[in-house]
């Protein structure tokens, strides 16, 4: 076994990597930029080495900086993680070029499945169904489009590098393809480098489950079972659950046996995942699932293959990568209960899941699930992190099992309901809405089901009066626990005859509330809100609330919702208001990747304007409004939060 290993990667993985590394006695050294200088996966390992400034194009894609690293610490070899560059076959050979062992398959493999529609050819040769669609190297528009309108619409335009939904658009209509077209390559020129991309067939209900593999040196091959990661946003995967619902024993046999015909077929080492797609507009059949690729590394979702089986992928990566053969055999590679991963990003699920920033002010997970489940938190975050522009927003995954299906949703749903996330916007609460939707639930889900309930999913309902109250009274200076022992010192203001109320002022989204707290005669605070909140003028709280307090903010609790009060500075004169309607500003920081219109333009409103590539994916900016470009920002030009994007030139009021 190796006595020292580098990650050349950050945040979760990373932290998972060297969790397990521990427990084997296996010393390990972290990577890290200038955003990640005094993050936790640098603080857990045991020694870390700087490679770079905060773009990963700086620092964690320079595999000749990482391998340096590695040389200059004494690591024998090096786990790549996920993204970045585990899927990178040049840096699997600067890795072995350098005498350090890669934790994962041989350039050759990666090779081989790298590029989707090579590797869909691939498959056809070995006998593994694939997805009706066009695999070919010709790129020319007028190909693609006569080859999209001879599958059939709707089609899928991929990006045959990569994966995580990037480069990826449906197309419902011939109209639709060329716009579509240039999304997606721009997209995954961005991501990956390359610009080139496959075409197929739109599956109308289509399942995505996939196939844990793993293969050893000596020739060994296995499979872990499926998962199903059918619940998706923006082609990218939210909840994963192992055993796929509604499995039948005819499509798991079938699916699990062209999963390792797969594997064997490029001689696959380490982990690796089978992905395909199947038809579940009639059920789940055997002779309705395709190919779609295969991810040459660990994934994200690999938690609830672990949970399922009893299983530290892990450590079998090391134990292979070691020269080990694999730990079991296929018959002792068994199934128990039921495992689901639900993804906490910072992002605004309400605004088409935009991806947040922000500081984890305030960061609480649940200390144990339910009686009967079991859970973990997978997390490369602390308290007073922040969820910085250059990576992902993922906070954290968070993992339950138990012993069947309904029982794995209720801890889901228990875990979801006390986390407390403050500083950022998170998806806490559309998970929860997801993990409790009436189809989900019954286990009737494809890739479809987010979009087609996004609404009733993505919606929050307003702060209740006592949410308001709760919130009105941390702002006041009462207390976060609502004092009522000594509400005297607890609440300025108090007369000894009389009491005398309190004005505090908050925003939610862009509401203005006015409360007005004081202390009865029982000791008791009061609060009494304007309208809308009439029902609860002279509210008492009783109830101690679940709350956080960060500079200028009050975030209030209920369940897997989280309502953040912003406490407006009372010496603040500016009028923000009369600004903002004649700006269009950053939601995030974020390159300029396209800009559609020009200084003296008119727009109407919903008229795309830019494109703000951010968090790794593109976001079209639109005009708000009608109205006349007075300053528009250029193409290239990197924005911070914030920035003004667009000025609308001043509307005649005559």
């Amino acid at each position: 076994m190796f006595a020292k290993i580098l990650i050349a990667n950050r945040g979760e993985i990373a932290c998972r990597v060297i969790r397990t590394a521990r427990k084997m006695g296996v010393r390990c050294v972290a990577v890290y930029s200038d955003a990640d200088a005094k993050a936790m996966h640098v603080a857990m390992a045991d020694e870390a080495v700087h490679i770079g400034a905060s773009p990963v194009g700086e620092s964690y894609l320079r595999g000749d900086k990482i391998v340096a690293a590695a040389l200059a610490t004494g690591a024998q070899a090096i786990h790549p993680g996920y993204g970045f560059l585990s899927e990178n076959p040049d840096f699997v050979d600067q890795v072995t070029a350098a005498g350090l062992t890669f934790i994962g398959p041989s350039a050759a493999s990666i090779r081989a499945m790298g590029l989707k529609d090579a590797a869909k050819r691939l498959m056809e040769k070995a006998g593994v169904p694939v997805v009706p669609g066009y695999h070919g190297e010709a790129q020319e528009i007028v190909l693609l489009a006569s080859k999209a309108r001879e599958i059939g619409y709707p089609v899928l335009i991929k990006a045959r590098a990569g994966g995580g939904g990037k480069g990826m658009r449906r197309v419902e209509h011939p109209d639709d393809f060329s716009e579509a077209l240039s999304g997606a390559r721009r997209e995954a020129k961005a991501a990956f480098g390359d610009d080139r991309v496959l075409v197929e067939k739109y599956v109308d209900k289509p399942r995505h489950i996939e196939v844990q593999v793993f293969g050893d040196n000596f020739g060994n091959a296995v499979h872990l079972y499926e998962r199903d990661c059918s619940a998706q946003r923006r082609h990218q995967k939210v909840i994963e659950e192992a055993p796929a619902p509604g499995m039948t024993p005819a499509l798991r046999k079938a699916m699990t046996e062209a999963a390792v015909k797969a594997a064997k077929a490029i001689s696959y080492s380490g982990a690796g995942t089978i992905e395909f797609i199947v038809d579940a507009s009639q059920g789940l059949k055997a002779d309705r699932f395709w190919f779609m690729e295969m991810n040459t590394r660990l994934q994200v979702e690999h938690p609830v293959t672990e949970m399922v089986t009893g299983t530290d992928l892990v450590e079998w990566q090391l134990r292979v990568a070691a020269g080990e053969k694999l730990p079991k055999t296929q018959s002792e590679i068994t199934l128990s209960g039921h495992a689901i991963e639900a993804r906490i990003y910072a992002e605004d699920a309400a605004k088409g899941f935009l991806p947040a920033t922000g500081t984890l002010h305030h960061l609480k997970f649940p200390d144990a699930a339910p009686e009967g489940a079991t859970m973990r938190i997978e997390t490369g975050v602390r308290a007073g992190d922040a969820i910085s522009p250059f990576y992902d927003p993922m906070i954290a995954k968070l993992v339950v099992h138990g012993k069947d299906r309904p029982t794995a949703l209720a801890a889901l749903g228990s875990a979801l309901a006390q986390t407390e996330i403050a500083g950022s916007t998170v998806n806490t609460a559309f998970l929860a809405a997801l993990a409790a939707d009436r189809d989900f639930s019954a286990g009737d889900v494809d890739t479809g089901l987010i979009g087609r309930h996004q609404e009733a999913l993505t919606v929050v309902p307003p702060p209740s009066g006592e949410t308001v109250a709760a919130a009105a009274l941390a702002a006041s200076g009462a207390g976060a626990q609502a004092a009522f022992d000594d509400p005297w010192s607890s609440l300025a203001g108090y007369a000894h005859f009389h009491t005398v109320a309190r004005r505090t002022r908050l925003r939610h989204g862009e509401e203005d509330i006015l409360a007005r707290v004081s202390v009865r005669p029982d000791g008791r605070f009061e609060v009494a809100l304007d309208a809308p909140y009439e029902a609860v003028n002279s509210h008492d709280l009783r109830a101690v609330p679940r709350l956080a307090r960060w500079p200028g903010h009050i975030t209030v609790f209920e369940g897997a919702t989280s309502y953040n009060f912003a406490v407006p500075d009372p010496l603040a004169k500016a009028d923000e208001a009369a600004a903002a309607s004649d700006t269009l500003r950053a939601p995030m920081p974020g390159l300029v990747k396209l800009v559609r219109v020009g200084k003296g333009d008119a727009v109407t409103k919903g008229q795309p304007l830019l494109i703000l590539e951010a968090m790794k994916m593109e976001h079209t900016i639109a005009a708000p409004h009608d109205g006349v470009i007075a300053e528009i920002a250029v193409e290239g030009a990197q924005v911070s939060d914030g920035t003004v994007l667009v000025r609308f030139a001043e509307q005649d009021q005559g």
